[in-house]
């Protein structure tokens, strides 16, 4: 084929045609993103407000978003019962939880319970933020935005001060069950 005529089939490598395709892709859906991401280990968070009461919620979508200035995210579901209080905070505490933890993770997971209740041990730190004991570290931050997404809100906040002091190995959830890392 003389230069000027350019070939527009398209070439498949030999490589190429020994990989096996993947079979039919089920259609999104709620339950197909709860599958994939039973599959994901992450890292278990509980995060904690004050308004009238304090309220707080096990997370396991908590991000470093930025270091200058130090930005973190997580997501809350708008029919939490924690989300009328976080919707309004001005500030609100992350935890990140240790091995030793999966009690209490569960409790601040369980819908009714009483998370502030005997056996919590917590005190009010930085701007009258509930902060949990014995926990591997934990940050105060001052909410800076609030983005809708979906049945959820995702909530961004500069952390203001802090202590990453705690010892230990974090607590996993990974496929519906909490874990701990493995050697």
């Amino acid at each position: 084929m003389p230069p000027s005529q350019k070939d527009n089939s398209m070439t498949v490598s030999p490589e190429l045609r020994t990989v096996p395709t993947i079979g039919a892709p089920r259609q999104a859906s709620p339950d197909l993103l709860r599958s994939v991401f039973r599959r994901h280990a992450a890292g278990v968070a509980v995060v904690t407000a004050h308004g009238e009461r304090p309220v707080g919620f096990t997370a396991t979508s908590l991000n470093s978003v930025a270091a200058e200035p130090p930005l973190i995210s997580f997501g809350v579901g708008t029919t939490s019962s924690s989300w009328p209080v976080v919707s309004e905070a001005g500030f609100i505490g992350v935890h990140i939880l240790g091995e030793h933890q999966q009690d209490l993770a569960a409790t601040f997971a369980r819908s009714g319970a009483d998370r502030f209740g005997e056996g919590t041990r917590w005190r009010v730190g930085p701007e009258g933020v509930p902060v949990l004991d014995d926990v591997l570290a934990w940050l105060v931050c001052r909410v800076v935005a609030r983005v809708p997404a979906g049945d959820h809100r995702i909530v961004i906040a500069e952390a203001v001060a802090g202590d990453p002091d705690g010892a230990g190995r974090p607590l996993l959830y990974h496929h519906g069950r909490f874990n701990a890392l493995r050697d």
